[in-house]
């Protein structure tokens, strides 16, 4: 076998299983037995309301929870993260089923799926650590709050207003409820949402969401209320195929699959991030995990779901923590909630398709409020303005028009402060000549510039040195010049040519084993009246500008 070969396949076993996924099986199988059944039972009415709130039936939640789970536990690079639809996805699918029509959601998957296989191929798994924290909270809050009002159809019994504004149609939505079905659903909502806030507070042990649906079902069917529910679920898993292609198909689904790979790269990698730092009941963080495996394993699960029926997964950051908290340990855990689910659909489909989709709204509502950390906005609020300000203007974006524009305007406001505050820190400094004094010394001014000089802060430096008078000899020291761009070295050749044309000597001093390829290759040693007035130490520069100074008052005494 070639070199050649020999490398790509081991680039190729990256992304495959192998024994070591499952390292520790032997000691832990129980409670990953344990706490994948868990996790599925958590997963359960969280999948079904995800499938309905995003426009695609319950039936796709559900299929995508099974499928898409299995395929990332055994594809994906955490050993204990869980996948399969969740709220921030629901917000970008909407729009798409609300224009495209249910049909389209296949076809999206399976491209979406495909590019974010080829992010993981191409290794910029790696690319999730630079998204700023402030950016990834208001990201949050805005997702939360997109989730929450997308609940308000289900919570008042009326039907939505697909296409719209998500806080302009749950305005509308409200506004055309009528009675007496809306004060059955809001009780409905009520209820939940009480059961799942005192089990949460004094029987966490307890599947708190599972247990307020089931008992808002069993109201609902006791009293007989006329309310909206899921309706017919199938009792077994489609068979899987390829959705229609054509060309204008492609061409129309294409940004939406950009948005949703886009999405799903992002919120499996942080989910994954988080997981890895997850301590269980034993106090263990969950470990390390490889960001463009679970790249690939994601974008193989989004394609599989895809053609059993289902709707674009990613990592959920809440089935993980509950799996993570329930002592898991290994993949063994996601597998099994996957297979709960699937027990789901062939044995109790009939029972499920009961469920008030009330019931379903008051989860994802009390979902929604506990995506958003109290204690880590007020962290961020009182952090500095500029962050404050990225989370601010971040969640707001996110709500009022599209989750990839918010993201991209977040981090194009937070690398504007960031380039400012680097600025702020960059300097010019006139110092006094070292030394005794000589006659002379007040026609030499020496310079020290700190900081970084890049394109943010170069034209200012340029006007502070170019400002001086009456010197015959400027040494520009560099030894303290930490960063160094192209735009900065330029305007070192500006100020440079431009002193000189006033016939001031420039002396540079102490150019950085790492800026001197880039001051070479601009031209700033060329700019310079002659090479050897580049030097290493400062006394060195001094000396050679008294001697500057020097023949300047012979010549003028001649």
């Amino acid at each position: 076998m070639s070199a050649g070969l020999r490398t790509s396949s081991r680039a190729l076993t990256r992304f495959l299983p192998s024994r070591r996924d499952y390292t520790g099986l032997r000691g832990s199988w129980r409670t990953d037995i344990l706490a994948g059944i868990t996790v599925g039972i958590v997963a359960l009415p969280l999948a079904l309301a995800f499938g309905v709130s995003s426009g695609v039936g319950a039936e796709a939640g559900l299929i995508t929870a099974i499928v898409a789970g299995l395929v990332a536990a055994v594809m994906g690079g955490s050993h204990v993260q869980v996948s399969g639809p969740t709220g921030a996805m629901v917000v970008v699918l909407a729009p798409v089923v609300a224009v495209h029509g249910t049909a389209s959601v296949a076809l999206v998957s399976l491209m979406a799926g495909l590019m974010v296989c080829a992010l993981g191929i191409s290794g910029l798994g790696k690319a999730v650590a630079f998204i700023p924290w402030p950016v990834v909270e208001g990201f949050t809050l805005g997702i939360a709050a997109i989730i929450f009002l997308q609940q308000v159809p289900l919570a008042t019994g009326t039907a939505g207003t697909p296409g719209h504004n998500t806080l302009l149609a749950a305005i509308e939505t409200a506004s055309g409820a009528a009675a007496p079905t809306v004060a059955l659903t809001l009780a409905l909502v009520a209820g939940v949402a009480v059961v799942m806030i005192l089990l949460q507070k004094y029987f966490r042990a307890l599947p708190a969401s599972l247990l307020g649906v089931l008992l808002a079902t069993a109201a609902a069917e006791l009293l007989r209320l006329d309310v909206p529910r899921i309706g017919a679920l199938p009792h077994s898993l489609p068979s899987p195929s390829l959705p229609a292609m054509d060309l204008a198909s492609l061409g129309s689904l294409a940004m939406p699959a950009v948005a949703i790979a886009a999405l799903a790269a992002i919120e499996s990698l942080l989910s994954a991030r988080v997981a890895g730092g997850m301590a269980g009941p034993d106090a263990t963080p969950s470990g390390a995990y490889s960001p463009d495996r679970e790249l690939t394993g994601q974008g193989l699960a989004s394609i599989a779901a895809g053609m059993f029926g289902g709707m674009p997964a990613t990592g959920a950051i809440a089935r993980t923590a509950v799996n993570v908290r329930s002592g898991a340990k290994t993949r063994l855990s996601a597998v099994v909630h996957a297979v709960v689910l699937l027990g789901i659909v062939y044995l109790a489909a009939g029972l499920v398709g009961r469920i008030p989709l009330a019931a379903l709204g008051g989860v994802l509502m009390v979902t929604a409020v506990r995506m958003v950390s109290r204690r880590t906005v007020n962290a961020i609020l009182r952090s500095t303005r500029s962050d404050a300000a990225v989370f601010v203007l971040t969640a707001i974006i996110t709500v009022a028009f599209d989750l990839i524009v918010a993201i991209q305007i977040g981090l194009a406001a937070a690398a504007l402060f960031t380039l400012r505050k680097f600025a702020s820190l960059s300097s010019v400094q006139r110092e006094e000549v070292p030394g005794l004094r000589a006659d002379g010394d007040e026609h030499i001014a020496v310079f020290r510039l700190d900081g970084a000089m890049f394109f943010g802060a170069a034209e200012r430096i340029l006007q502070e040195i170019s400002q001086v008078k009456d010197i015959q000899v400027a040494i520009i020291r560099l030894s303290q010049l930490r960063m160094l761009d192209a735009t900065g070295a330029h305007a070192l050749v500006e100020v440079i040519s431009a002193l000189e044309l006033r016939g001031i000597t420039v002396l540079l001093k102490g150019v950085r084993p790492d800026h001197l390829a880039l001051v070479t290759n601009v031209g700033v040693i060329r700019s310079l009246r002659h090479h050897k007035h580049l030097f290493e130490d400062l006394p060195a520069a001094v000396e050679h500008a008294r001697s500057h100074v020097r023949r300047n008052a012979a010549a003028a005494n001649a």
